[in-house]
C-alpha cells in the first residue's frame, strides 16, 4: 500500500492511495479464512466449506469490503503518522471507478482541509467586567403589576356600551373570500380581546365601538405572507355576530394573587419574583461577559482558516437570516441564497473561535458529562409536550442532533474555563444600564 502526496497549499491537501491487487487478494483471503467456521453449505459440514468455493460465492462481496477496510486503514494510518486532523470528512474517490476490474491495483484519491495550529492564548491577560444587578424593590413592583395584568378578569360592561380597545368581547364569525366559506373561518362564542393583534391586522380594529346585539361586517385583507396560500393576499369578509361585551379588570397585588401563581402569600411570591428577576439579570450579564470574551479572544489570534468551515457557516448564516426577514416562510423552496460579504466576515469570526475554543477544551480536556447531556434532552424535549418519549428516541438515534445539545454546553464549559483564568472586576450597576448592554450585543 502507497501513499503519495499530491497537494499541499496552505491547509489543502491531496494524496492518491494506492492499494495493490496481491493486497486485497490477501484481504479477501484472510476474510474468508475468518469466515469459514461459521459458513455451513450442502454438501459440505459446517466449517468444512473449501476456499475455493467459499471465494467463488463470496468473494465479489468480500472484495469490496476488503477495499473498504484497506483504504479506511491506509486514511487512519496516514492521519496517524501526520498529526492532520480534517477540518471536515475527506473527499475520497476511487480513480477509475466503474472501469476497475478484479485483479487491478485500487488507486483512491484523497481530498481534504487540515485543521490549523492554533495559537496559545493567555487568558491571564483577558480581563473582563462582571456586571452585578439587584432586584430591587421598584423592580419586584414592576414585575407584580405585569403578574396582575396577566392574571386581570372581565366583568360585563354596562347594557349598551360600546366596545373600547382593551375589552374581551364575544363574537360569532363567519369568513368568506369572494363570497365562499373558507375552512377554518368559522366560529361562535369566541372571546377576542381587542388591541391584542390575535387577528389579521384590521379585523379589531373595526369591532370596536360595537355593543351586544351588533351585527358587523368585517373586511380584511390576507397578508401576502400569510401561512395558508390559497388566502394570501385575498380579500375577505367577516360577518360577525356582539354577544358579549367585558372590561378588563386588574388583579389586586395581595395574597389572593400570590395564590394563583402557587405561593403561600403576597411576601413569598415577592421572593420568588425576586429570584426570578436575578436569575434572568444573571443570564443577561453573563452574555454580556461571553460577548466581551469572544471579542477580546478574536482580537488575540488569527491563524488560517479552512475555506469550507467557512462557506458552509456563511452559507448558514445566509438561510438562517432569511428567514428570520421571511418569517411566514417556512419550507426551503426559497432557492439559492448567496451569501454577503458580511455573512462571510461573520462565519469567519464563528470559524475561527469554533476552532480555538474547540482546541482550548481539548488542552483542558473539558468534557460533558452524561448527565448534563441528559439534562440537555429533558429540556429539548419540553418543547415538545406529549411526544417527549418520542423526542428522546430520536436524539438517542440521531448523532448530529446529539452534537447540537452537546456544543453549546461544550462552550459555555470552555468559557468558564477561561474566565476562571481571567482577571474578572464585580461592576455593580442598574437594571437600564444592564439592558443597554444586552440590546448593543444585537447591534454588533
Amino acid at each position: 500500500m502507497q501513499v503519495t502526496e499530491t497537494l499541499k497549499d496552505g491547509l489543502k491537501r491531496g494524496y492518491t492511495i494506492t492499494v495493490t491487487a496481491a493486497e486485497l487478494e490477501a484481504k479477501v483471503q484472510e476474510k474468508l479464512v475468518e469466515a469459514q467456521p461459521d459458513i455451513e453449505i450442502k454438501g459440505f459440514r459446517k466449517g468444512k466449506v473449501p476456499l475455493a468455493i467459499l471465494k467463488k460465492q463470496f468473494g465479489q462481496r468480500l472484495m469490496g469490503d476488503a477495499m473498504q477496510d484497506a483504504i479506511d486503514g491506509a486514511m487512519k494510518s496516514h492521519f496517524e503518522a501526520t498529526g492532520d486532523r480534517p477540518a471536515l470528512q475527506p473527499e475520497v474517490k476511487m480513480v477509475g471507478g466503474e472501469t476497475w476490474a478484479e485483479g487491478q491495483d485500487v488507486v483512491v484519491e484523497m481530498a481534504y482541509e487540515a485543521l490549523p495550529e492554533i495559537p496559545e492564548i493567555d487568558a491571564g491577560a483577558v480581563t473582563l467586567d462582571k456586571l452585578v444587578v439587584k432586584a430591587d424593590d421598584a423592580a419586584v413592583d414592576e414585575a407584580l403589576k405585569n403578574l396582575a395584568e396577566n392574571a386581570k378578569s372581565f366583568d360585563d360592561r354596562k347594557k349598551g356600551s360600546k366596545a373600547k380597545s382593551g375589552d374581551q368581547i364575544t363574537i360569532d364569525f363567519k369568513g368568506s373570500v369572494d363570497g365562499e366559506l373558507f375552512e377554518g373561518g368559522t366560529a361562535e362564542d369566541y372571546p377576542l380581546v381587542l388591541g391584542s393583534g390575535s387577528f389579521i391586522p384590521g379585523f379589531e380594529d373595526q369591532l370596536i365601538g360595537a355593543k351586544v346585539g351588533d351585527e358587523v361586517e368585517v373586511k380584511v385583507q390576507f397578508p401576502e405572507s400569510y401561512g395558508a396560500a390559497h388566502l394570501a393576499g385575498k380579500d375577505a369578509v367577516f360577518a360577525c355576530t356582539v354577544k358579549a361585551v367585558k372590561e378588563p379588570k386588574a388583579a389586586e397585588i395581595d395574597d389572593e394573587l400570590a395564590k394563583k401563581f402557587g405561593a403561600e402569600d403576597l411576601t413569598a411570591l415577592k421572593t420568588q419574583v425576586a429570584g426570578r428577576l436575578e436569575a434572568e439579570y444573571t443570564g443577561a450579564a453573563r452574555a454580556v461577559l461571553k460577548r466581551a470574551l469572544l471579542d477580546q479572544l478574536d482580537a488575540m489570534v488569527k491563524f488560517e482558516l479552512p475555506s469550507k468551515l467557512v462557506e458552509a457557516e456563511a452559507s448558514q448564516i445566509a438561510h438562517q437570516l432569511w428567514h428570520e426577514e421571511n418569517p411566514d416562510d417556512h419550507g426551503h423552496n426559497h432557492g439559492h441564497i448567496e451569501a454577503t460579504d458580511e455573512h462571510k466576515s461573520l462565519a469567519e469570526r464563528r470559524v475561527r473561535l469554533g476552532l480555538l475554543l474547540a482546541e482550548i477544551g481539548r488542552k483542558a480536556e473539558v468534557t460533558v458529562s452524561d448527565a448534563e447531556m441528559t439534562q440537555a434532552v429533558i429540556s429539548a424535549a419540553r418543547q415538545y409536550p406529549g411526544q417527549e418519549r418520542a423526542y428522546f428516541e430520536f436524539v438517542q438515534k440521531n448523532p448530529q442532533m446529539q452534537q447540537q445539545l452537546r456544543a453549546p454546553i461544550f462552550e459555555d464549559k470552555v468559557v468558564d474555563h477561561i474566565v476562571g483564568q481571567a482577571k474578572v472586576t464585580e461592576k455593580e450597576v442598574g437594571k437600564d444600564d444592564l439592558q443597554k448592554a444586552v440590546e448593543a450585543l444585537d447591534e454588533l
